[in-house]
Formats: structure tokens, C-alpha cells, sequence
């Protein structure tokens, strides 16, 4: 693809909005992203996936996008946008197809996802992703593309995931408040894992888990494909509200303690060092040791990755896995927390931070809390060399298959 394309990944999270342009470059299969500009802003409109206050959530797209622009040096018209949050639902449909000859081509791939597709999801549903997890020719399973190989009856096990309708619409309606329009909505833990996770892990098979301010979503990875999503309510935010309950402090003062003193991890903490605790006239100074702070946020962390690794238990892939866990999200940046993490999962642990297919302001980038608006532009990237690659000679016969294939085909 030629150099010049302009994307922009948005990600709308519970504490923050985190703008990401970049010049594109690469192809659909290996989409590149020249990080230009990045914006961040404090944000409080949108909980667990869920738009809660417009005019706030658009308040901090226009921060966060401002800024970015300005770093950037160029004017962005449309954004990918991250959605996540417990409304979002997963489910599997088969699909097949009678081959017209006796060599398979991308029309017969086509046909057979027809059916796949045809489910009806409701009228408070829409379909955000298909992703296509095998095929089976004349019964024989383990294909991952079909294409030039001799068959008479061709299927597809397809993976759907869908939104909520209202909740996708909201998204929609804060950011053309703001000034920008919607390119496309992708999923939060696709987005990151396109930034974060390299090839190898997802074909020996792993988990993201991305730890943001309202919710923890976890995304399970198996022979190059997602295999497996959850959700679970319990995230960043929570650990601020058991610090404001434990030392009796504002909310924004605990998440200035959590951020300068917290660890994720006691044995990493010295047994006698004190933590000055934000007051009031009223109460004067105060002090409290450090491995109170620390026990209260390790508490909070392990319950969660006590609740993940319930849910990974759920899946088929539990045991299967090598490749371990990877964290991202805000929360991820936490000192310890792979410490933590290691002894809950009992599996290989890493903070992930967004360095796949990148390169120009990369330092910017250069933590968890990027993952996903990273992600986003890379998304962004591959639809550019989609609407390329469509504009040729063979463009509309590829136009109709890309439809059917464009995720992780």
C-alpha cells in the first residue's frame, strides 16, 4: 500500500479517552501504523462499555483528539472506535456450501458464509465481527483456507460477535457530537491484540486479558484465531473505591496514591516504609505504612485474576495455553502486577505494550493504556489496503469477498 493514508484509532475508556493517529502503510496481511500524533484526556462518561454522559464522553474526544491533531500536524475527518463492556456477546454458526466445480474458489468461501451469516441477532443486536474458525471439505476438518483445494460440499464453523445496538449507537453519537465520524467499531481486545500480541502466541495459544477502569475483558487465543470472550465487571476503578474505603480519602486522592506509591505485588514492598495520606484541616497529617496501601490494592488484583482465571477454566483452551497470559490496560502498568499475576495464573505473564507493525513516535505509545487505540490504527491501516486493493481492475470481485473475509482471514 502506498504511504500517505491518514487513520486514527479512538479509545473511549471508564477514566480516560485515548486518541492515536497515524500514517498508514503495508497491506491487509500485514498492516503498518507510523505513530504521528497521540492525545489523552481524563474522561468519566462511559462505564463499562456503556455511554453514561454524551456531552462528557464528547468533551474528552475533543480533548484527547485536539491533541493529537496538534502533535499529528494534520486535521482527522473519521475514527476507528473501540467497543467493549458486558453487552457484547459471542456465539458460534455453520455454514455451508455446495462447490460448483471441483476446485474451491473465494465464491464458494462466499456462499458457504452466507447461511453462517443469515441468524437473526435481534432487533437490539448488531453484528460487529464474523471471524471464520475452520473449514471442513467433504468432511475433513483443520482447513484454514480452503481455496484451490478439490471438494464437493464445503463448511464453515463462523464466529459472531455482537454489541448492543443502543450502546453502539450512543458511541456513535458522542463522537459525530464531537466532530468526526465513525469509520468502523471494533471490538476492544481484537483492537489490542492486532498492537500487542505477536503471531507465535496466538498460534501456540494464549490470553489477553486487558484490566481497564470499569471492566476486565479477556480475550483467549488458539491456533491464530479468537477463540473465546468474557467480561467481567471488576477492573481499575475498583481498586480506587477499596483505597478510598480503606484510608477514608477522596476519590481522587486515592487514585493519586494508588498511581505513586501502589504496588500489585507485598513481598516487593520494604516492611517500614511510610505513606503520607492526603487530609483535611480538620484531620491533620497523616500516615499510613505502605504495605496496608499495597495489601489492599493486591486484594482487589487477585480477586480479579481469581475471577479470569474462572473464566478461562470455562473454555475448552484451559491447560492448552503455552503461551501464557498477556496484560494490558491502564491497570497493567501497576509495579507487580506480573508478579501477581504469575502466582494466580500459574501460566507465563507479560505486559503487553502496543509494539507490532509500528513505528515513527513509538515512545508515545510505550505503555499498556495505548494498546487498544494503537489497535485501532492498525485496524484502520488494513481497510486501507482493503480500499486499495478494491480499487483496481479486480476490485469489485475482491470488494464482495472482502466482505465475508475481512476479519483475520
Amino acid at each position: 500500500m502506498r504511504q500517505g493514508a491518514i487513520v486514527a484509532g479512538l479509545d473511549l475508556g471508564s477514566t480516560k479517552t485515548c486518541a492515536v493517529i497515524a500514517e498508514a502503510s503495508g497491506d491487509r496481511k500485514t498492516p503498518r501504523a507510523k505513530i504521528l500524533g497521540v492525545g489523552i484526556s481524563r474522561s468519566s462518561g462511559v462505564r463499562r462499555g456503556v455511554v453514561r454522559d454524551i456531552e462528557e464522553t464528547t468533551n474528552s474526544i475533543v480533548e484527547a483528539m485536539r491533541d493529537a491533531e496538534l502533535m499529528a500536524g494534520v486535521k482527522i475527518g473519521s475514527v476507528y472506535c473501540g467497543i467493549a463492556g458486558d453487552h457484547v456477546r459471542a456465539s458460534s454458526s455453520e455454514g455451508v456450501a455446495a462447490v460448483r466445480v471441483s476446485e474451491i474458489t473465494r465464491a464458494d468461501v462466499s456462499r458457504a458464509h452466507e447461511p453462517a451469516l443469515a441468524i437473526s441477532q435481534g432487533n437490539d443486536r448488531e453484528l460487529l465481527h464474523h471471524i471464520p474458525q475452520g473449514y471442513k471439505v467433504d468432511a475433513q476438518d483443520g482447513i484454514n483456507d480452503p481455496v484451490g483445494m478439490t471438494g464437493l460440499r464445503l463448511e464453515v464453523d463462523m464466529y459472531l460477535i455482537t454489541v448492543q445496538s443502543t450502546a453502539a449507537q450512543n458511541l456513535r453519537r458522542a463522537v459525530e457530537r464531537a466532530g468526526f465520524r465513525v469509520g468502523n467499531m471494533v471490538l476492544e481486545s481484537l483492537a489490542a491484540e492486532s498492537a500487542v500480541l505477536t503471531d507465535e502466541e496466538k498460534e501456540l495459544g494464549c490470553v489477553l486479558v486487558e484490566v481497564g477502569g470499569g471492566s476486565t475483558d479477556i480475550a483467549v487465543f488458539k491456533d491464530g484465531k479468537v477463540r473465546h470472550l468474557s467480561t467481567i465487571p471488576y477492573a481499575g476503578l475498583h481498586v480506587t473505591s477499596d483505597i478510598v474505603q480503606a484510608f477514608g480519602v477522596t476519590q481522587a486522592d486515592a487514585e493519586t496514591l494508588k498511581k505513586e506509591w501502589g504496588y500489585a505485588y507485598l513481598p516487593l514492598v520494604s516492611s517500614d516504609q511510610m505513606v503520607v495520606l492526603p487530609g483535611t484541616p480538620g484531620q491533620g497529617a497523616r500516615e499510613a505504612k505502605r504495605e496496608l496501601l499495597v495489601h489492599v490494592i493486591q486484594e482487589r488484583l487477585d480477586e480479579i485474576f481469581q475471577v479470569v482465571t474462572q473464566k478461562i477454566s470455562e473454555s475448552e483452551f484451559s491447560g492448552r495455553l503455552p503461551a501464557g497470559v498477556i496484560l494490558t490496560g491502564g491497570v497493567a502498568h501497576t509495579p507487580g502486577i506480573v508478579e501477581l499475576a504469575r502466582e494466580v495464573f500459574a501460566m507465563p505473564v507479560r505486559v503487553g505494550t502496543p509494539s507490532q507493525r509500528i513505528n515513527g513516535l513509538v515512545e508515545s505509545v510505550n505503555a499498556p493504556q495505548y494498546a487498544v487505540s494503537v489497535g485501532l490504527a492498525l485496524h484502520a491501516a488494513r481497510a486501507q489496503a482493503d480500499a486499495l486493493s478494491g480499487s483496481n481492475g479486480l476490485g469489485r470481485t475482491f470488494g464482495l469477498v472482502k466482505r465475508w473475509l475481512q476479519d483475520f482471514f
